[in-house]
């Protein structure tokens, strides 16, 4: 059973970097394309980054792009979302999502193509 473990949330002041790790475990890691979304309280779900099975492909929301990066290790069965200078906005709870696919050049971005999801990690951004 595939299981994924998100770490690195907390409480940083607007301006810090903050970085998001997820871990799978249970399958393949090579064989899934990955992908980070959030929820802010009141909100639904959304799309933040997503990267193909080799890390080749990225896809950001417009609110991401040129503020988070998304990157994975497949040596280490992690991927990782690093977020620079993140604002009061920004606070959420980010999950990591998984998607099993035979596309090594294909990045997801819709909540309803990830079969796989983390607990999630709370993120706050706070002076």
């Amino acid at each position: 059973q595939v299981h994924l473990e998100e770490s690195g949330g907390g409480s940083v002041q607007p301006g810090d970097s903050l970085s998001l790790s997820c871990e799978l475990s249970g399958d393949l890691f090579t064989a899934y394309a990955m992908g980070w979304f959030r929820q802010s309280p009141g909100k639904g779900r959304e799309f933040v980054a997503g990267i193909s099975r080799k890390g080749t492909v990225t896809r950001y929301a417009d609110f991401a792009k040129g503020r988070f990066s998304i990157s994975r290790d497949n040596a280490w069965n992690k991927v990782y979302l690093r977020m620079f200078g993140p604002g009061v906005g920004d606070t959420a709870v980010y999950y990591c999502a998984a998607i099993r696919t035979p596309w090594d050049s294909r990045a997801y971005y819709t909540e309803a193509e990830y079969e796989t999801w983390g607990q999630g990690t709370q993120v706050t951004v706070s002076s």
